[in-house]
């Protein structure tokens, strides 16, 4: 039998673990350059001499791409195959960083991160999918684990890792670094992957309106979800105009995917409760991952003043934490039920999370460490069992259908998170701003005793006494907002915890399908 057409799961394990590993590491590079722009797009603004409003387009352009794409790679993967839709996207997003290097303007820069977006994304549900249908038993406990931790560990270490590369080679070389591994996954990728045959007929079937409506649909969601806190939401006519088309698109995708001969993308797997019950603790979990990893840095960078290597050794730990959590969560998915596991996870995290919601500006390493211990040992405990209830029971097309959906969710949760927690973190640190002048202004003397404190400390290096008090009105303003932008982190956190204890209220209602 050829290898064209021995079924994955009679592959060798040492060809199965090898095509797994080459997946996986195109699956972290996809995922990794969501983020590694973030801590330095202050340079490359300056290098392309962009605006403010402009320059959050080099990760919105990718991320609106990605969304795309995750849920079409199903098809794909049927019409091309696994093997020639990875290879593919590896050596197109290694070309398209190749391009994002040698970005000449803005409109370039947007340009070829929206291509290196949409065409890496198809690396990210594949490799859930392949692994799934490689493996059987134990090895499958592992898979959801090792790509949970991938998942979770590469948007932590973007922002870091990208900064150091900055410092010490310049913004265009964290488009660069890409080009060799890159290039060396396309080549492993079309050499060893060999689990399906291509349907080129398919392509000719394909339903373009189905598929423009749902470029739409998430592409100007994301649009809304990224904007909208800049932008005060719906009061501008962009952001309402990117919601009507996104609202109109969704209608329309819907419609094509009941009446569609040959839909886009497949909603069948949401015929299945369980899946649908994944699906929503896989939002959530997005939701809290995207989010915490988001919040922890800005508190670090704009409460702290750390610079971006403070503020990667002080997330590392994360990291460590979260490998550490595999084996023991590929372990208990072998001997417990997903529901009490999930429970668990679920329970931890919110603890976690509420270990935040009692920050002080004073807050670094060491205040930090167990908060994000028990939050990033939690993660692995909320993937693998919602994985494992989202994908166990499908084979072939359903399997990468029901791949993409469930990816599709948690990135989803990524992008809704991250946009509520900035509308919650702005409008609680103008409430306790306000608060905090209201207590400073009603206990007698005591704004006034902190201005006057604070102006005898500046007297000392400044002789001037009109100068001397407008700094220390300054610093009094500082000291409020600081203590106020604290006071917001840690309702943020708070709000997240009762989420992830809302959650727990659907476990009772799933029903796991049993591993063939």
């Amino acid at each position: 039998m050829s290898d064209a057409t021995i079924a994955p799961h009679e592959l060798p394990d040492r060809r199965k673990y090898l095509i797994f590993a080459v997946m996986a590491f195109g699956q972290f590079m996809a995922l990794i350059d969501i983020q590694i722009v973030a801590a330095s797009l202050n340079e490359v603004r300056a290098g392309l001499s962009a605006s403010a409003d402009e320059i959050s387009w080099v990760q919105t352009a990718y991320l609106m791409a990605e969304l795309v794409m995750i849920p079409f790679a199903a098809f794909l993967a049927q019409a091309i195959s696994t093997r020639w839709l990875f290879a593919l996207s590896a050596g197109l997003f290694t070309l398209a960083s190749a391009l994002c290097g040698m970005a000449w303007s803005i409109e370039s820069m947007i340009a070829f991160r929206a291509l290196q977006g949409f065409v890496g994304g198809a690396m990210v549900p594949t490799v859930f999918a392949t692994g799934f249908a490689m493996f059987t038993g134990k090895q499958r406990a592992m898979i959801p684990a090792i790509l949970g931790m991938v998942s979770v560990l590469a948007p932590t270490l973007g922002p870091t890792l990208g900064g150091w590369i900055t410092d010490a080679f310049g913004w265009r070389w964290i488009f660069y670094v890409n080009i060799l591994p890159g290039a060396l996954v396309a080549a492993l990728a079309f050499g060893l992957i060999r689990v399906d045959r291509a349907d080129l007929t398919m392509l000719r079937r394909i339903d373009w309106v189905h598929l423009a409506a749902m470029a739409v649909f998430l592409a100007g969601l994301e649009y809304v979800l990224e904007e909208g806190p800049r932008n005060d939401w719906f009061e501008d006519d962009a952001i309402a105009i990117g919601g009507w088309l996104a609202f109109v698109a969704l209608l329309l995708f819907l419609e094509r995917s009941f009446r569609s001969a040959h839909p886009i993308v497949s909603l069948t797997p949401f015929r299945r409760p369980t899946f649908v019950f994944a699906c929503v603790f896989n939002l959530v979990i997005g939701f809290g991952i995207y989010s915490a990893t988001y919040l922890v840095p800005v508190f670090l960078g704009t409460v702290r003043g750390y610079n971006a290597s403070e503020i990667g050794t002080t997330v590392f730990v994360a990291g460590l934490i979260q490998m550490l959590g595999v084996p023991v969560a590929a372990g208990l998915s072998q001997r417990l039920d997903p529901r009490i596991m999930i429970t668990f996870g679920l329970g931890l995290f919110a603890a976690g999370l509420s270990m935040f919601s009692f920050m002080t500006p004073d807050w670094g390493f060491h205040a930090l460490l167990w908060p994000q211990a028990v939050r990033s040992f939690s993660i692995m405990l909320c993937i693998v069992p919602s994985v494992n209830l989202a994908l166990t029971g499908f084979e072939g097309p359903e399997l990468r259908y029901a791949s993409g959906l469930f990816n599709l969710m948690r990135n989803l949760g990524g992008a809704i998170g991250i946009a509520l927690v900035n509308t919650w973190l702005q409008d609680n640190a103008r409430l306790h701003v306000l608060r905090l002048g209201e207590a400073l202004g009603s206990y007698g003397r005591g704004g006034a005793e902190l201005i006057e404190a604070l102006t005898r400390h500046v007297a000392a290096v400044t002789p001037d006494p009109g100068r001397a008090l407008l700094m220390a009105e300054a610093m009094a303003a500082r000291i409020v907002q600081r203590e106020a932008l604290t006071l917001a982190f840690n309702d943020v956190f708070r709000l997240m915890a009762l989420l992830f204890l809302a959650a727990l209220i659907l476990v009772p209602f799933c029903r796991p399908v049993r591993q063939t």
